[in-house]
């Protein structure tokens, strides 16, 4: 396995990994360069040559220390992990959306209020990244240009929106938006909808 593999073997890799704390977030199947590190650090924790990338010896010591991954552990229904905010959502009311972490937190003057997962744009349809406002929001809407449902929407860039994703609640990872930022909480979303007041900033990063 190395950078650029997606498959459920790289699910099974990073979830055993997340049991020795190699891995500190939901498997999500695809490796790239968190993935990377992680087995770095793994080998050379045992001594083997640190390539980043999963060899025979490698699989074979990590399976001898860990155990089957559950079900729960390869598609936790728990939030990613947060990474450290961005600056720029220190201070006021903030959507802080992070990439790396593929996390939403609300924020207000530095303090998370709550948190859930997301999923972005495909790489013909990306999720702008930078510093915006809730231009406008709409419990019930449909996208005009695909007529998807797109319930508890907040409009922050041109067409592009925060909202709830019924193919993200059924599909996780292994689909995309079309640049907006979907979440798959519904209950959370709604939550979060009824806070957040147009004119609150955004901010998207890595």
């Amino acid at each position: 396995m190395k950078d650029g593999d997606e498959n459920e073997q790289v699910r099974e890799l990073q979830a055993r990994l997340r049991q020795l704390d190699y891995f500190d977030r939901a498997p999500t199947g695809f490796y790239g360069s968190i993935t990377a590190k992680a087995v770095s650090g793994f080998q050379k924790k045992r001594g083997l040559p640190e390539t980043g990338s999963v060899d025979e010896t490698t699989w074979q010591r990590l399976l001898g220390m860990t155990k089957k991954p559950t079900a729960d552990e390869l598609k936790p229904s728990t939030s990613n992990k947060l990474d450290t905010p961005d600056a720029r959502c220190m201070k006021g009311r903030v959507l802080c959306i992070s990439k790396e972490s593929r996390t939403l937190a609300w924020m207000i003057d530095g303090r998370v209020v709550s948190s859930m997962d997301v999923r972005f744009g495909s790489e013909n349809t990306p999720t702008r990244e930078g510093t915006f406002a809730v231009g406008w929001k709409a419990k019930d809407w449909t996208s005009t240009i695909y007529h998807t449902p797109m319930p508890y929407a907040m409009f922050f860039s041109g067409g592009q929106a925060v909202h709830y994703s019924a193919d993200f609640a059924a599909r996780g990872y292994n689909g995309a938006s079309h640049g907006c930022v979907n979440v798959r909480d519904r209950a959370k979303l709604s939550a979060l909808f009824d806070q957040v007041k147009v004119g609150d900033k955004v901010v998207v990063h890595w």
